[in-house]
Parts: C-alpha cells; structure tokens; sequence
C-alpha cells in the first residue's frame, strides 16, 4: 500500500514538474513575441514581397504580358537579395526566416519562370516541353535542398577564407536569369527565333544542370572593393542605372551573358586557389554555402 502511494506521489510530482516546463516555455515565447519588434520582421517582409511578385509573374504571363513577368521576376530577385542581407544587419536571422526564404526562391526562381515560358512557347511540344519544365523545376528544388543541407551541416573550422567567394553552382535568382535569357533577348531584339521551343529548351536544361552541378561561381557580395577602384565602381554604377533606364532589355541580356562569362573564370580561380591549399584542409574544402 505504501509502494502504490509513493509511486502516486512520484508520478503527480512527475506532471507537475512537466506542467511548469510548458508554463516556462509558453512564457519565453510570449516575451519574446512582445520584444519582436517592425525592425526584426522587415527580413521576412523583403522574402513574402519577393514570394507574390515572383508568382505574379505567372499572371502576366496568362495576360500575355511577358515583358511584365520578366520585370516581376527581376524584383523579386532584388528582394530576395535584400532579405537576408537585412537579417544579418538587424540581428534578425532565424530558421523560419531560412526556410521562408527557400520557399520563395523555389516559387520565385523555379516554379514561375518554368511556368511563364510554358504558357509562351513550351507548351507546343507538349508532353515534351511540359517535361523540360519538370527537369528546370525539379534541378531548382535539389540545389536549394543542397544549400539547405550544407547550411546546417557546415561546421568544419579548417576550410580557408577564399572558398567563401564561392558558391556550389548557380544560384536560384542566377538560374531563372539564364532560363529567361530568350526572352529578355526577345524583347531587346525582336527575333522571334529566340522564342522558339528549340532555344527555350536549351536555356532551361542549361540552367537545370548549372543549379545542380558543382561548378563554383562567385559570391559577388563577399568581394571587397579597393579604396582606389570606388569611384571607377561609382561611375560603373551610374552608368549602368542609366543603361537600365535608357535601354534594359539590352542591359539585362549583356549582364546575363557577362554572368556566364564570369562562370569561366570563378572555375579558374577556384582551381588556382585549390592547388594553393594544403591537401588536408582541400580534402574537405567545399564553396560557401552562406545565404545567397
């Protein structure tokens, strides 16, 4: 009789001390809710902004705007380079914000450029051209996997400063550039033969096997400018906004072919700079896998 009330009593004692945990954990969270502050959501803000304008895209594609849905897809990229530079500025990195982020990309730079050039001209192969869509759609999705993968799992402490300038392949907002690049060229030109299923179809699988391959390609935003080349960056600057102003699609279909450019070279000083490394630390050496 004794044994049962001990035991009662070690099992009331038990759920009173699990209730108090819960209590506990309810009320962090609800301070911490009260202490979130404007500043802290404007990271996500920047990623659900770039989410609906990416997927706006898809409408103007069915009002047969494409002009619109490319230009869309280009704010949506700028957005989604501001939201993670604004979490880091305001302190306000958190893993929703990660997987948030994630979704967008998926959304914004595989579902939605794979769907506007469908509805514009891949859909005449049918069967064919809905499947070369699947394989963009579905490269987008593995390499935003992998960086999510190698986000968490990145903890080795001997890779050297240089292999932050990298990224492993190309990223989501690079990748839909690339897929687009027919129809940006389209609208500069006004060559229908850019828009025909044949050319689609070699941009999309080009851009599906860049998201998933290993190629390194720069992490612009890692590189630091010399104090004598700023005002040459400034004047570049400017003289792009007003190439951008004057003349986008052209702009757009130079800096695209540039960024491909650039691909060569990232290989090159990614090999130079590995044959630089001691073979301990180049055995587990991987590219940045930083937030793009």
């Amino acid at each position: 009789m004794q044994i049962l009330i001990l035991k009662k009593a070690l099992d009331q004692a038990l759920y009173v001390k699990l209730m108090v945990k819960k209590v506990n954990k309810f009320e962090r969270s609800k301070a911490k809710l009260k202490n979130l502050s404007f500043a802290h959501l404007l990271p996500n803000m920047a990623t659900v902004i770039a989410l609906c304008i990416g997927l706006s895209s898809i409408r103007f594609a069915l009002l047969e705007r494409y002009d619109y849905a490319v230009i869309a897809i280009i704010i949506a990229a700028f957005f989604d380079a501001m939201d993670g530079r604004l979490a880091r500025l305001l302190g306000a990195a958190s893993d929703f914000g990660a997987e948030l982020d994630s979704l967008s990309d998926f959304i914004s730079f595989g579902v939605a450029p794979a769907v506007v050039l469908y509805i514009l001209s891949m859909h005449v192969w049918a069967g064919l051209g809905w499947t070369i869509i699947l394989f963009f759609v579905v490269c987008c999705g593995l390499r935003l996997a992998r960086f999510n993968t190698n986000l968490r799992s990145s903890t080795s402490q001997e890779a050297p400063v240089w292999s932050k300038k990298f990224f492993i392949g190309v990223p989501a907002p690079a990748g839909a550039m690339i897929a687009l690049l027919p129809l940006i060229l389209y609208q500069a030109t006004e060559y229908e033969f850019f828009l025909t299923p044949f050319i689609m179809m070699c941009f999309l699988v080009s851009a599906g096997v860049l998201f998933i391959s290993r190629l390194p390609t720069y992490s612009f935003k890692t590189y630091q400018i010399p104090p004598k080349c700023v005002p040459l960056m400034l004047v570049f600057v400017g003289l792009l906004v007003a190439s951008l102003v004057s003349a986008p699609w052209p702009t757009f279909s130079c800096l695209i072919v540039a960024y491909l450019i650039s691909l060569i070279f990232s290989y090159r000083n990614y090999q130079d700079l590995l044959g630089e490394t001691p073979s301990k630390i180049k055995s587990k050496n991987t590219p940045s896998s930083e937030n793009e």
